[in-house]
């Protein structure tokens, strides 16, 4: 592995779209595929009970195919989380252990907190760690009413920033009204992306709920996942 393989981010339109499960997804089937696929989690706050990188790692049972830096307790912002912990956390310390991990793995994929604009630490913000780690986006999104705004705004934000989108995923997809089943046409039509539906998975386990994300999204849409992409 080289620092100049290119991350991807998997990012969200905001809290609770599926992030996570779709990280999970994406790395375990990266890694059935043979890569040396790893995901990162800057900074998990709402610890404990929340850990992200624990739920990836127990989808591809191997304590070594996530890390995160950086625990914090209160369920809030980073910035926020950390001056209410009365702890120190600056954007260059995650900066620094996102690098370092980027080092350490040959298809590294850094899962986002919460939306884009979500303080992370200082004055920075989510989106800046996605554009300065030079990652390639897979936005995550929810299927029901409210996400073509929210959709579009996010990734108008990536393209601001220069960052590639390889396209988005619209989760927990059940097609129950008009707006979830016209939301993947519109989306694909305001955004020019390609867009994958993932269905609602509940009460499974997690290596369960990771293979049901990779069984839903295309072959075209994995195949074209960077896996040794330089920069």
């Amino acid at each position: 592995m080289t620092a100049e393989t290119r991350p991807i981010a998997v990012v969200g339109t905001g809290t609770g779209v599926g992030k996570t499960v779709v990280t999970a997804g994406l790395t375990r089937w990266l890694r059935s595929a043979g890569h040396d696929a790893r995901a990162i989690k800057p900074a998990q706050t709402g610890w404990p009970p929340d850990d992200d990188a624990g739920f990836v790692a127990e989808a591809c049972a191997d304590p070594d195919a996530a890390v995160c830096p950086r625990y914090l307790e209160p369920a809030l912002a980073p910035r926020v989380a950390a001056e209410e912990a009365d702890e120190k956390l600056t954007y260059e310390s995650i900066l620094t252990a996102c690098k370092r991990e980027l080092e350490r793995t040959t298809v590294p994929l850094v899962e986002g907190i919460g939306g884009l604009r979500v303080p992370l630490a200082g004055d920075r913000e989510v989106i800046d760690l996605v554009a300065d780690l030079e990652a390639t986006a897979v936005v995550v999104t929810l299927s029901g009413l409210g996400t073509l705004n929210h959709t579009a705004l996010s990734i108008d934000a990536l393209e601001r920033r220069g960052v590639d989108v390889l396209g988005v995923v619209c989760n927990e997809y059940e097609g129950k009204t008009v707006a979830e089943r016209t939301n993947p046409a519109e989306l694909e039509r305001m955004t020019g992306y390609p867009i994958e539906t993932v269905p609602r998975l509940e009460g499974e386990a997690p290596p369960e709920l990771a293979d049901g994300v990779a069984d839903a999204l295309s072959a075209a849409f994995l195949e074209q996942l960077p896996v040794g992409t330089e920069r």
